[in-house]
């Protein structure tokens, strides 16, 4: 199978196209993900597009359009031009897990909300699980770290909401909960890919040591209402 890369220089609108195409609000050459579940939109056009993302601006007041910079109307204003880092990983972690790892179904939907907006808060919704598989680790009862899959493609899976509650930090727990998703990514045959704020550099080195290289940079432009 050809794997075609340039994909993941769109990777909302490929992903709204392929395999969460049911979450997909499709305003033609413009796509957004339904907000309960996830605040981004891409496009291939910019025909409609000032159209398109003033009618998902009826219904949130904060989002994000990736990749390529966007067009938009006076009743929004650019918050935030996010600069990331687009990182895949070619082949799978040789790392030995140690911790017990459950997946979070329904059941922890709630508990995973509260730690992934306590660590990296605005980006996650209550819904966001559903996007795909989440991964826990847990002590003494409590969720303390997390991980799972949120932009997904025919090819590709975006890993996502990388997160450790702060008084269980510096424990591994992330690289065994990266490891773990990694692994199933590849058993689908898909590739993983993930974002990282380029000015994270803790973060990025975690991801370079496990494998990661840096495909390009891409941007998330943050739009809210005036």
């Amino acid at each position: 199978m050809i794997i075609d890369y340039n994909k993941l220089d769109n990777p909302a609108w490929y992903s709204l196209t392929e395999t969460h195409r049911e979450f997909a609000i499709d305003r033609g050459d413009t796509k957004f993900y339904q907000p309960d579940y996830c605040t981004f939109g891409g496009f291939t056009s910019t025909t409609d597009i000032l159209k398109n993302i003033d009618a998902y601006s009826h219904d949130i007041n904060n989002f994000y359009m990736v990749g390529q910079k966007p067009v938009f109307s006076d009743r929004l204003m650019l918050n935030k031009n996010l600069i990331c880092r687009q990182m895949i990983l070619e082949k799978p972690i040789a790392l030995h897990i140690e911790e017990e790892i459950k997946e979070l179904h329904d059941h922890y939907t709630k508990e995973l909300f509260v730690l992934v907006n306590l660590v990296l808060p605005g980006y996650y919704k209550l819904k966001t699980s559903a996007l795909g598989s989440y991964f826990g680790i847990f002590k003494n009862g409590e969720l303390v770290a997390a991980t799972g899959e949120r932009m997904k493609m025919n090819s590709f899976t975006e890993v996502s909401a990388v997160v450790t509650h702060p008084e269980h930090s510096r424990k591994g727990y992330s690289k065994q909960l990266i490891a773990f998703a990694t692994e199933k990514i590849f058993k689908e045959n898909k590739i993983p890919y993930l974002h990282v704020a380029d000015s994270n550099a803790v973060a990025i080195s975690l991801y370079e040591n496990l494998g990661f290289t840096e495909r390009r940079k891409i941007s998330f432009w943050n739009l809210i209402k005036k």
